[in-house]
């Protein structure tokens, strides 16, 4: 199994990804093909003491910037680290991608040069989110801000087939996101999709509400990129928020501070469960070829996570499952 790996992808690039990369090798066995700067990566990986061996490079003399416009990807910045490791994809040269960079820029450059599996009309990013009864899975997340009923009815099958061969659930439960349970609840886009959704082959149980899906009640939870990403980040606001708080409350008196000591290991827990660095990355559904966006200020630990979902996007038959679904 080979991993192509974007080393100028992020905020912390190209040491974090270095130290990920070294990382996963150990942990995952897999071979890993850099792209970007090979003088930089030799260069950085010597002042940190970073073993480069087994590892290949492949050449890019430019970088995706976060401010550059995503279509720019297959015109002026062909030659940037992420293009060439798309295109490395594309030609076969590794099993799978992985980017920390510019979410915008990967997701053209996987819909135009991985290209999308036949009949899927927009790529997805999906992410797990941590919730009550476990993780759950939510697209679209922002890659397409506006869309159409058939869009949604194909996440809901994307999505299933990810959970069922990724993380192993057996008929996964899949939720329409809406402002109510009733199917006649939301916009003409919502209405549309249920009737689509209903019919397909997934377990779709209907409409879900904001406030339950933090409890888990469905495996998937199927948007449009625009409320998608507002419902992640409004989470992910409200749990580094709600952990704001209750540090402050603990540490606000002697007596609270000896309770804290006490309940120490089971924050701890819960805030693990929460951190993004063990998710590692976020699949984007629809491409030919397994396609991984890491979090833009991920770290070594959470570049080495996204490296292991990848390979094992890569090894579960996960795109010829969803062109499959797709035809049926």
């Amino acid at each position: 199994m080979k991993i192509i790996l974007d080393a100028f992808g992020g905020d912390n690039a190209p040491l974090s990804v270095l130290e990920g990369a070294v990382e996963a090798k150990k942990e995952y066995s897999v071979d890993i093909l850099l792209t970007g700067d090979e003088e930089k990566i030799k260069k950085c990986a010597a002042e940190n003491s970073i073993s480069l061996e087994g590892m290949e490079i492949l050449q890019a003399d430019e970088v995706m910037d976060m401010y550059d416009d995503p279509t720019e990807i297959v015109k002026s910045k062909k030659n940037t680290s992420m293009a060439v490791g798309l295109k490395a994809l594309s030609d076969g040269l590794g099993d799978a991608f992985v980017s920390a960079g510019s979410t915008g820029a990967l997701v053209v450059g996987g819909s135009l040069i991985v290209k999308r599996i036949k009949g899927v009309k927009r790529v997805a990013l999906a992410s797990f989110i941590p919730g009550k009864k476990g993780h759950y899975l939510m697209l679209d997340i922002g890659a397409n801000a506006d869309c159409r009923p058939e869009m949604l009815y194909q996440f809901g099958i994307m999505g299933s087939v990810y959970m069922e061969k990724v993380a192993g659930i057996k008929n996964p439960t899949v939720g329409l996101l809406n402002i109510g349970t009733e199917d006649t609840k939301g916009s003409e886009l919502y209405k549309e999709s249920y009737a689509l959704l209903k019919d397909a082959p997934i377990n779709f149980v209907g409409n879900v509400e904001s406030r339950e899906i933090p409890k888990g009640e469905t495996d998937v939870v199927v948007a449009d990129g625009f409320t998608g990403n507002i419902a992640l980040k409004l989470i992910e606001g409200v749990s580094l928020t709600m952990f704001s708080m209750i540090k402050n409350v603990l540490y606000s008196s002697l007596k609270n501070k000896i309770g804290a000591l006490l309940i120490k290991k089971g924050l701890y827990e819960i805030k693990a469960k929460s951190d993004y660095t063990e998710v590692g990355g976020a699949p984007l559904l629809g491409t030919r070829k397994p396609v991984f966006k890491a979090h833009g200020s991920s770290n070594g630990k959470a570049i080495k996570n996204a490296i292991g979902k990848a390979a094992a996007f890569a090894g579960n038959g996960v795109i010829e499952k969803i062109s499959g679904s797709l035809a049926e």
